[in-house]
């Protein structure tokens, strides 16, 4: 702060100086023009009354230290700019590295109920663009702003001391907007972090948008918060205008009253008023008011920076009701794992009005285990959640080993309980890094053996990388039974004393449930288990069994009691002996444990993931970003971005360079002033009033001019951001799905590029255009002044431009290096921040909150230590480019002196090209100071530019292919061929050829990872073949017109994705080409069976399922899916396992409304489950990318080959 002090002080210190040396050049031009030619022998001569020292000006500047002076205060500037801004800066980046990890932290404190009510795009939104602004409004720019603001005080504080009646008369008020400018950019942050949340639901959901033909549908929602923002920013650019058109006005009032009541003054001989002291004092209010004027941008950043703080801050100290990281509460010596739920009652804190536990009660003793089961909804899952203090019951308790788990160390607790849920989270690392999150401390052996016992072992053996194989973004580029089997790994290397499964084994084909649940009964032994079931073959071995409905338990008891009580449980026995009666599916699996451990097991599945190196793969993609970056970007073609505003920008522009043109009048004025003292009395009144009404003339024009001109920059500024916000949005969005498989392309990075860069690309448009014109303007009328009144002296002041312009040009290229690489760290920690938020739950119940904090923490110390050096570097460009002005004014005034003594040129001029130098200078620093915004700019343009410019190779946008007017359904694979784009070593499919007729059914059978999803991701033209062909109706896939070709399918995936909407919307997004009416959404339920819950509830159909679907069960999920499938009424039907999360009850209505559904189209079904197999048209054994047996359910028992095994059981019963 001291140095920023003595930065302020400068420039006061520099008018006392001055004001000497002005009243030097005056008396000067006085003894010159009125006793130098006086005859010396005349007895009535006039001697001169201020001195000899006046006579000689060259002498005067020299022998009396003032270019000393100059130069004095020129290493002054520079010691004091360099310590400030390194000093500043390195305060910043330390606090920014500080409340980055203190906000994070807070965020991985919070409790899972504070997480259902804040999206997770809003909360990344607040990591990314609101620590941006809070970073902009620290550092220089806060060191200028107090810089400025020290300036004007001293400036004031010294003209008052040097006459206090003048500085007076001088001074003007100049009004702050800051708190009107912090409301307006609270209110602007937080519709943009609504359209950012917008943007991260969208990407986290591409696969399911594009399937449904929901681009257009999330652009418009996208829009609608992007309207909003857009009319906060416009409304904050008119208060930007009318705040610095008052202040420009009040400084050219202060120069008119300076110019009539300073030589008022004069005239009437007032004490201490010479001509420097009446300059001196006028140029230190002028420089004062001028500094407040400065320090009003930076007083706009700081006010965005505060408001951005607000949002930060109160996450910071916002203490979570349940905070998994505090070391209070017990750890008790020994566990042995007894469980009661008493009397519990509970409700989502995000739906308080729905209860969702009612008075339930219940125990498990230790090693034993119990079973849940109850139709969905039923509050199966909750006390999964309840188990592991996600959240606290409204009313009871939980009870471990008699101690109710809220008076336990939270963490301690959460690392005695495996967590297999029924949707399993991968993180996207190696499968090595996501097993070891069971355990951070376990070893390799132990890894392997629980990878073995989760029968994953050896399809990772398999992969080219082992278990260093990268998973992707939530485990996307494995199958969805790999991805169960590496869960159960991960939470068997726990070796938990509590084992909770909910449908551990639900994604697994039926040789790896086998083996997988067999491992689940040895994990069991002598751990205490809770169940939770649909299918209720796997929980025979249970010691209780609890029948829930309601929210409470109905009845309990062992299978063989609840079975004679023929109550709820034997109902929903009875439901599913219907639905597997003909397919013997329980003999199977029995017939099938016998022959995979008696005998030699069957061959393991192969995953065909990634085999390239995850460096390679890394390097390859930021050398790509760098190519990108490196290319010359048109400036041109950011301007024709806001090309629809070129009226408005012209008009703008046209302002900016009368306004810029009008700044050199202060030289002119001041010139004209100073040369007013030379003058006899009249012609001193006279002109000095002609200067007032010009100046005042000047003061209403360029306020009018002032306000004009951010009204149309903040209005056309505006404007661009929202239509890039919405071009990039779309852009991304009609990307392929090859563009996300990027690693570069994660949706955290998407959704940082869409929030910061949007912004940054301003730096080159807007206001900041208009400064540039201002400031080139200037320049040009400056120059032309000042080579009309002296080339010599102006030469050698312009001697020190080329050293300001080779500093400005080493600033920038400091900066493109450091931004550049502040950019990748940002998108780097942001993808760290949106992984582990989006998938919160999983991080608390693994309590690898410390290990994400880790990762987090070491990108945001490598961008500290990157900061650090840049402070130090940018320092020296800073003070040097501060202090060259001085050493010119000691050139100028010297050589000036010089010119005035022996070349006659009149003083005025020499203060004309003072003054005119003052000014430009200032706009030259105003425009070097836009270096950096426009540096960043450059780069936000290239980046945006390189995902606007990609043509994606499979176009879903546009009119293009054919549009058959009657289409059947019929499908056919033709020697077709794929690997991944991202993944062309690993071949997926080989030489596949198969055919469906219209109308029939395909069930596609294999282990995970053979390439059974791959076909429906084809048939969705998600990706083309490599060889080969996929044809619809005889055509190829890509010859069809690519919408309606997808207007024509029906999808409901394994592990289906809800938006964060009302129950209507998720379900009219079926068909996104129309008005879908309530009448249909209610049939599409019905036939799903879920109209009867939604119905249920408090708000019915405008229900808002939660983000991803999180405030309704699997079950209830999967229905709502199943029912936006429906409402398409498709030609063809893909169903991946679409029944896998229902229970018994459920499975069979809902399968009954497919089987109707199914009537007159193509089906293609994946199936795990052998009772959905025997029904098909065809059925295709996929093993290892290839059909190895295709024929109905006879003609493949005739062959006794792959199939023919699997059914042996139900041929001999």
């Amino acid at each position: 702060m001291a140095c920023t002090i003595g930065s302020g002080l400068v420039y006061p210190i520099c008018m006392l100086v001055y004001g000497d040396v002005t009243t030097g050049f005056i008396y000067n031009d006085i003894y010159k023009s009125r006793y130098a030619n006086q005859n010396e022998s005349d007895p009535n001569i006039t001697q001169f009354p201020y001195g000899d020292k006046y006579k000689d000006l060259f002498d005067y500047m020299l022998n009396h230290n003032y270019t000393l002076y100059f130069c004095m205060i020129g290493v002054g500037s520079f010691v004091c700019g360099y310590l400030e801004f390194v000093f500043w800066n390195l305060s910043a980046e330390r606090q920014m590295d500080k409340i980055r990890k203190l906000f994070y932290l807070s965020v991985m404190r919070q409790d899972i109920g504070w997480f259902d009510a804040h999206k997770v795009g809003e909360l990344g939104n607040v990591s990314t663009q609101d620590m941006q602004e809070l970073a902009n409004g620290l550092g220089d720019k806060m060191a200028l702003f107090f810089q400025w603001v020290v300036t004007w005080i001293a400036c004031y504080v010294v003209a008052l001391s040097k006459g206090w009646k003048l500085a007076m008369a001088t001074m003007t008020v100049c009004p702050l907007l800051l708190v009107w400018l912090k409301n307006m950019a609270i209110e602007e942050l937080r519709v943009y972090a609504a359209a950012g949340s917008v943007a991260e639901e969208v990407f986290s959901a591409i696969r399911t948008v594009t399937a449904f033909n929901g681009q257009e549908k999330g652009c418009k929602r996208y829009e609608e918060r992007l309207s909003k923002a857009h009319n906060y920013a416009t409304r904050k650019g008119v208060a930007i205008g009318l705040g610095s058109g008052a202040i420009w006005f009040f400084i050219f009032c202060g120069l008119g009253i300076a110019f009539w009541y300073g030589t008022e003054l004069f005239l009437n001989g007032e004490s201490g008023i010479v001509p420097g002291n009446v300059t001196a004092i006028f140029l230190l209010i002028i420089i004062g008011t001028t500094s407040l004027a400065q320090a009003f941008p930076n007083l706009e950043t700081i006010s965005m920076a505060l408001a951005a703080a607000t949002h930060v801050f109160q996450i910071i100290e916002r203490k979570s009701v349940i905070d998994a990281m505090e070391e209070k509460g017990d750890i008790p010596e020994v566990i042995q794992g007894n469980i009661e739920f008493r009397n519990v009652h509970f409700s989502y804190p995000s739906r308080p009005d729905v209860q969702v536990l009612n008075d339930l009660s219940f125990g498990v003793e230790v090693g034993k285990t119990v079973a849940m089961v109850g139709a969905s909804g039923c509050g199966k899952s909750t006390v999964v959640q309840l188990m592991q203090r996600l959240y606290d019951p409204d009313v009871g308790q939980i009870l471990l080993d008699g101690r109710d788990i809220k008076d336990l160390n939270l963490r301690w607790l959460r690392e005695q309980i495996g967590v297999v849920s029924q949707e399993p989270v991968l993180f996207a690392t190696t499968i090595r890094e996501n097993i070891r999150f069971g355990r951070m401390d376990v070893t390799e052996n132990e890894i392997e053996r629980a990878a073995t016992l989760a029968n994953s072992h050896e399809f990772i053996c398999t992969l080219p990388q082992g278990y260093d194989t990268l998973v992707g973004e939530r485990g996307t580029q494995i199958s969805g039974g790999q991805k169960q089997r590496i869960a159960i790994a991960r939470a068997l290397v726990r070796n938990p004393k509590i084992l909770l499964l909910d449908e551990a084994t639900s994604a697994l084909d039926n040789e790896s449930e086998v083996i997988v649940q067999d491992a689940l009964e040895k994990a069991k032994e002598g751990r205490t288990t809770i169940i939770i079931a649909h299918r209720l073959s796997t929980i025979g071995n249970a010691n209780t069994i609890y029948a829930l409905e309601d929210g409470k338990v109905v009845e309990n008891g062992t299978h063989s009691e609840l079975m004679q009580k023929e109550g709820l449980f034997y109902g929903l026995v009875k439901y599913q002996e219907v639905m597997h009666k003909e397919s013997g599916e329980e003999e199977i699996l029995e017939e099938l444990k016998r022959a995979l451990f008696d005998e030699r097991p069957l061959e393991k599945s192969v995953a065909l993931i990634q085999t390239t190196k995850p460096t390679v793969a890394k390097e390859t993609s930021e050398q790509l970003v760098d190519e990108i970056e490196s290319n010359n970007i048109s400036i041109k073609r950011i301007l024709l971005l806001n090309s629809p505003e070129w009226y408005i920008i012209i008009i703008g522009c046209l302002l900016a360079v009368i306004s810029g043109a009008l700044q050199p009048c202060f030289a002119l004025f001041l010139s004209e002033f100073i040369g007013v003292f030379s003058a006899e009395e009249d012609q001193m009144r006279q002109k000095a009033k002609i200067l007032f009404g010009v100046i005042m003339g000047t003061a209403i024009l360029y306020a009018v001019i002032r306000v004009l001109l951010y009204i149309c920059f903040a209005n056309a500024g505006a404007n661009l951001t929202r239509r890039l916000r919405r071009l990039v949005f779309m852009a991304i969005i009609k990307q392929d799905i090859a563009f996300f498989d990027d690693p570069q392309n994660r949706v955290g990075h998407l959704t940082t590029r869409l929030a910061n860069d949007c912004t940054l690309i301003q730096g080159v448009t807007g206001s900041k255009l208009g400064n540039v014109l201002e400031s080139v303007a200037t320049i040009i009328v400056s120059l032309v002044i000042v080579f009309f009144c002296s080339w010599k002296l102006t030469l050698v002041v312009l001697a020190f431009l080329p050293l300001m312009v080779g500093v400005g040009i080493i600033h920038g290229k400091i900066l493109h290096g450091s931004t550049k690489s502040d950019r990748r760290s940002l998108e780097e920690a942001s993808q760290i921040f949106s992984e582990s938020v989006d998938n919160m739950r999983t991080v608390a119940s693994l309590t690898i909150e410390y290990t994400f904090i880790e990762k987090y923490n070491k990108v945001i110390e490598s961008m500290l230590s990157k900061g650090v050096r840049r402070a130090f570097l940018s320092g020296v460009n800073f003070a040097m480019f501060n202090s060259l002005s001085f050493f010119g004014y000691a050139a100028a005034f010297t050589y000036g002196a010089y010119l005035v003594q022996n070349e006659r040129l009149s003083f005025h001029y020499v203060f004309r090209v003072f003054s005119t130098i003052i000014y430009g200078g200032m706009s030259i620093g105003r425009h070097a100071s836009r270096g950096e915004d426009f540096t960043k700019a450059k780069m936000a343009a290239a980046r945006l530019f390189g995902i606007m410019d990609r043509i994606p190779v499979i176009q879903s946008s546009g009119n293009d292919g054919k549009k058959c007017e009657i289409f059947s359904g019929a499908v056919e694979f033709k020697n077709l061929s794929f690997h991944y784009p991202t993944r062309p070593d690993a071949g997926v499919l080989q030489e596949i050829s198969f055919a469906i007729k219209p109308g029939e059914m395909l069930a596609l059978v294999g282990t995970s990872g053979c390439g059974k999803s791959t076909i429906v991701s084809l048939i969705e033209r998600f990706y083309d073949p490599v060889h080969g062909q996929v044809l619809a109706d005889g055509d190829d896939l890509r010859c069809l017109n690519l919408r309606w070709l997808r207007s024509q399918v029906g999808i409901v995936s394994q592990e289906p994705t809800l938006f964060e909407a009302s129950i209507t919307e998720n379900i009219a997004y079926g068909d996104n080409d129309r008005v879908v009416t309530t009448d249909e959404i209610i049939q599409a339920a019905r036939n799903a069976n879920i109209h009867n819950f939604v119905q249920s509830l408090p708000m019915g159909y405008e229900t808002n399922v939660g983000p991803k679907g999180t405030q309704v069960s699997g079950g209830q999920k999967q229905r709502i899916a199943i029912a936006r499938a429906l409402l398409r009424n498709p030609k063809i039907l893909l169903l991946d396992e679409a029944t896998s999360a229902l229970d018994s009850e459920c499975e069979k209505v809902v399968l009954e409304a497919l089987n109707k559904a199914k009537k007159g189209r193509t089906c293609i079904v994946i199936a795990q489950r052998l009772s959905t197999v025997q029904n098909a048209d065809k059925i295709a054994i996929i093993h290892k990318g290839a059909v190895v047996e295709l024929g109905n359910h006879t003609e493949l028992m005739a062959r006794k080959g792959v199939y023919y095994k699997l059914q042996t059981t139900q041929q001999r019963k």
